[in-house]
């Protein structure tokens, strides 16, 4: 086997953590951001759903470099894996900056565009909160794609070090500015475009190193190779678009539930927030599954991808069993920590019952298309997914909530159709897995 056990710890073990990390971080900053006011914590929110689809998308161009340098290392070619590497970078640097000159020179209209109108108070905080996060979106996209990098050597414990060390000097950062300095929503903004531009020199640092197989040591390796660029975007692009209409369909689903009412929309935030406890494991072993999957491919061993691919979802399955328990036997005191009223209080307790209890079709569903993407079949995941968000989850929440009058647990059945429509599609689909891969 191409990967001993011991290789999966040191390559699952520090995804895991980072993923935990990001979670925990988040967390915190919301309390911090609160410190600030309403219209800070407002402006921050409606700010970060547009950031959250840059990251998206700059999270797809990794994953597709990924996949291809995953595959020349399992074929033994470390020399195009350092190639797709540059090529990688180049790719990500041009994009994130594209990203970055829209949204300053859109910036507070393109906040209307998307937002329509809102309190002058939210739109000034949203405004200079996007003008310098949009400044860190190279940065974040440098150290996404160098991150992926050591991923796919299956040197996982670099990008977590890197991500504590970020993260540790955003929350600093933020405690400083906020409660040292009494700064408004820039105290937020300056952390994240210090702590991302630190992580990205880090890693561009590391990955210039010798004793890594995966390594980018000059500029020659950053000029343009359309062949390697095209096999990069193979898979970049189909999860990219596959990311941004996942993104856009939250958005659409989070003004249905605004139509709700004030105890809907508290018990639905709360809930959403906690059951994000149930995906940590599963978004990590995926990434996982990236390099693993990638490498046997390339080394021919398509049989060994599915092995793989099946023990990591018993792996979720197991912590999944572990963390839904806490959440249903627990979720009284959990979301009383929320100071919500009865009525919110009760409502987010029942969607986190309901959602823990679904979340046995969950890992079919999102986590083993990864093993499909690192076989290059990222185009059918995406039209998939993209079929399965629009007409199962938006559809049938509009018809459950709109028509219905289901209320918030509408929301949720339409998801989880959406989840069991994807997992029948994928399982069929990883059935015939030995027979469709394709290697780069």
């Amino acid at each position: 086997m191409i990967f001993s056990r011991r290789d999966l710890k040191r390559l699952l073990g520090p995804l895991i953590v980072e993923q935990i990390l990001a979670v925990l971080v988040g967390m915190v900053d919301v309390v911090m951001v609160a410190a600030v006011g309403e219209a800070a914590v407002s402006g921050v929110a409606l700010v970060d759903s547009i950031s959250m689809l840059v990251i998206q998308l700059l999270a797809a161009l990794a994953t597709g470099g990924a996949v291809v340098c995953s595959q020349y290392i399992g074929k033994q070619r470390p020399d195009q894996a350092c190639r797709a590497a540059g090529q990688l970078i180049l790719i990500a640097a041009g994009a994130s900056m594209v990203f970055t000159v829209i949204a300053l020179a859109g910036n507070r209209n393109l906040l209307r565009l998307v937002f329509g109108k809102t309190e002058d108070a939210v739109m000034d905080n949203a405004a200079t909160y996007f003008w310098l996060t949009a400044l860190s979106y190279p940065f974040l996209a440098l150290y996404n794609s160098v991150a992926a990098l050591f991923r796919s050597m299956g040197n996982s414990r670099v990008s977590m070090e890197a991500s504590m060390v970020m993260n540790g000097i955003n929350v600093v950062g933020n405690a400083i500015c906020i409660y040292g300095l009494h700064m408004g929503v820039e105290g937020v903004a300056i952390p994240t475009l210090i702590s991302r531009m630190f992580a990205a020199m880090l890693m561009l640092h590391l990955v210039r190193r010798p004793e890594h197989v995966i390594r980018v040591t000059s500029l020659a390796q950053l000029k343009p190779e359309r062949y390697m660029i095209k096999k990069i975007l193979a898979v970049g692009v189909p999860s990219g678009l596959e990311n941004g209409m996942f993104q856009f369909g939250k958005l659409a689903l989070q003004r249905l539930v605004a139509t709700l009412g004030t105890a809907s929309i508290a018990g639905f935030a709360v809930a959403s927030n906690l059951v994000t406890l149930e995906y940590l494991t599963g978004t990590a072993l995926g990434l996982g599954l990236i390099t693993i999957v990638g490498q046997c491919v390339g080394a021919g061993e398509a049989e060994q991808a599915r092995t793989y691919t099946k023990q990591l979802l018993m792996v979720n399955y197991g912590i999944l069993a572990v963390v839904c328990s806490i959440l249903i036997f627990g979720r009284g005191p959990i979301v009383g920590i929320y100071n919500l009223s009865e009525e919110a209080s009760q409502m987010a307790q029942n969607l986190i019952f309901a959602h823990s209890c679904a979340m046995i079709i969950w890992p079919p569903a999102f986590t083993m298309p990864n093993t499909l993407r690192a076989g290059l079949d990222a185009r059918f995941t995406m039209m998939v997914s993209v079929f399965s968000m629009w007409v199962f989850r938006i559809g049938f929440a509009y018809l459950f909530v709109a028509i219905w009058h289901m209320g918030v647990m509408g929301i949720w059945y339409a998801m989880f159709i959406d989840w069991a429509f994807r997992l029948v599609l994928f399982s069929w689909r990883f059935h015939g897995f030995t027979a469709r891969v394709r290697r780069v």
